[in-house]
């Protein structure tokens, strides 16, 4: 009851706005007739065009936003041209121009007949029609927030009361004419610069809206946009004003069917599990992970799959992991048994070691998400690192399909350690460089790659090209690594990326391997990466990734060496992050 007097004297006021001034003279035309057949017909008129307007609030905007989120960029729109029209005047007068020619043609002489109530119902009408736009910031931004906060009766009810103080007003121009309208001429100067501070404050508050910097601006603004004296109405009562409302969140798309879920016979071996079967995991959702564990883009996404498994396995929610190597040594079950034991991977782990699931898949990536509903049907793939809060929103929805106990809304934001950490905000300008000749590039040694057989290759460190590679030393190049045969050999690469990563191995008979990294000549010290100390000393202890380089930033280029201090040394792929 409270804000609808608030909204009611907020009417009344509305009356001392300047812009007001050009509809007063063809009202003050009628004021020396009788009121009750000039008077309160123009003000039904007027109360009319305001109903109009209340059930725009409630109807027109509010299906406007129900409908599609255009309705909101129409509101702040809305907005935007109310705001230009206040520090503007003259756009004020043009927008205002016809109604106000209509109006007075309305209010010119009579012909010599019997009066009818229908001319000053029809200026009534114009009047309110002219009122809606300049009758102040607050019938503005009470339309506004009904567009963007959606129908309600109280907003109706507001416009109604509002309508109800702009009739007083009205009403009170019609009675005493000519001594209200001397009194607001006086108001003018003083009117303009309000009006003019208020205009500014409603631009700079679309523009806040806009960019969604609080979604309670709108109600601040509403204070900080009223003439002095509604302002000082609020303030005396004390009263909050309303916070507008957030927009439902949409519907999420149906997810389409791309297949059901292929049979998991065929794998070398479970882990962590009894056998699954594409039949006994019905009724749960599934997410299928393809993983190599040397795989750098693989292990960053671990994280991830880890969180969801823990998070949702009482919702409902099965992560299979399958291991399908890439190179030979990945395709040993003690290896891949463990690096799953040493990643701390506690869901099942298929090990696909001949590649039968990744053929039932149709899969060509590593990484890759294969999420299966619970009738058995696949609904999402994505393939590569990222995107993982699409991945758990899928899981999310699926959960909900099958009729789970709701789940929480919020997202996991796991933060990975060594190998498993994120990738640079920037891109690595390096990538991916096989050291093996079947997919070798940027090979700089004077004389090339000799394959499969011992050569001694020279040093080229000083003269390599950003991405390009040098073996220094007794190496065999095979077709998937390089192997050094007498100790001190060395491999140097020019690269651009905040982390430098090399997959290696020790010696064949399982015999540790020593080595030494330096980064431009020095020590990496706080460079160092995770596999190494500040003095670059590390030890290949088994087949599996090594982090050589971590630094703050991947700024520049720089000069990567590393020194094997043992023979045996086996060398295979760079990755950088």
């Amino acid at each position: 009851m409270l804000l609808l007097i608030v909204a009611y004297l907020g009417g009344v006021l509305t009356i001392l706005s300047p812009c007001i001034l050009p509809v007063l003279p063809f009202v003050f035309a009628r004021a020396d007739r009788p009121f009750r057949s000039h008077g309160l017909p123009m003000l039904l008129g007027m109360a009319l065009a305001f109903s109009a307007i209340a059930t725009l609030a409630a109807v027109g905007g509010g299906w406007v936003v129900a409908l599609n989120q255009y309705g909101r960029y129409a509101a702040i729109a809305m907005l935007a041209v109310f705001g230009v029209t206040l520090l503007f005047p003259s756009v004020a007068d043009r927008l205002s121009r016809p109604l106000v020619a209509l109006g007075l043609r309305l209010a010119g002489p009579a012909p010599e007949t019997k009066a009818s109530v229908f001319s000053p119902l029809l200026l009534g009408v114009g009047t309110g029609l002219l009122w809606a736009p300049c009758a102040g910031p607050i019938l503005g931004l009470i339309l506004t927030g009904a567009a963007l906060n959606g129908a309600s009766i109280g907003t109706s009810l507001l416009l109604l009361a509002y309508a109800a103080g702009a009739c007083t007003s009205l009403a009170a121009a019609l009675l005493f004419g000519g001594r209200l309208f001397l009194a607001m001429k006086g108001s003018l100067r003083t009117g303009e610069w309000v009006r003019r501070a208020a205009g500014v404050a409603v631009l700079a508050g679309v523009g806040a809206i806009a960019l969604g910097l609080d979604t309670g601006l709108l109600s601040r603004l509403s204070v900080g946009t009223t003439s002095a004296l509604e302002k000082a109405l609020v303030e005396k009562i004390d009263m909050p004003m309303p916070i507008p409302v957030p927009l439902s969140q949409p519907r999420a798309p149906a997810l389409p069917d791309e297949g059901g879920l292929p049979s998991l016979a065929g794998a070398t071996e479970w882990l962590n599990s009894t056998p699954l079967t594409a039949e006994s995991l019905r009724g749960k959702v599934v997410l299928v992970d393809f993983w190599t564990y040397s795989c750098i883009n693989c292990l960053r996404t671990l994280p991830y799959v880890r969180a969801w498994a823990e998070k949702y396995k009482d919702a409902g929610l099965v992560v299979v992991g399958v291991h399908a190597p890439e190179f030979a040594f990945e395709k040993l079950p003690a290896n891949v048994r463990r690096a799953t034991k040493e990643l701390g991977i506690g869901f099942p782990v298929v090990i696909d070691s001949d590649y039968a699931l990744w053929r039932a898949f149709g899969n060509q990536y590593w990484p890759a998400f294969y999420v299966v509903d619970a009738q058995g049907r696949i609904r999402h793939h994505q393939f590569g690192e990222g995107q993982y809060a699409k991945a758990e929103q899928v899981i999310q929805q699926l959960l909900a399909e099958a009729g789970r106990p709701a789940v929480p809304a919020d997202l996991v934001s796991p933060q990975g350690q060594g190998t498993q950490a994120a990738p640079a905000e920037s891109p690595a300008l390096s990538g991916e460089t096989y050291l093996g000749y079947e997919r070798a590039r940027n090979f700089a040694s004077p004389g090339g790659i000799a394959n499969d057989h011992a050569h001694v290759y020279s040093a080229a460190a000083p003269s390599l090209r950003t991405n390009q590679w040098a073996l220094a030393g007794e190496w065999t190049v095979e077709s998937e690594r390089a192997v050094l045969a007498r100790a001190n050999g060395r491999i140097a690469y020019r690269f651009h990326a905040r982390d430098l990563h090399l997959v290696l191995g020790p010696s064949a008979d399982g015999k540790p391997v020593r080595f030494r990294v330096l980064v431009d000549g020095k020590p990496p010290l706080a460079d160092h990466g995770a596999d190494t100390d500040a003095q670059g000393n590390g030890t290949i202890d088994g087949q599996r990734l090594y982090q050589l380089v971590r630094q703050a930033a991947n700024d520049r280029e720089r000069l990567f060496e590393i020194e094997f201090l043992d023979a045996g040394a086996q060398a295979y792929v760079f990755t950088f992050g």
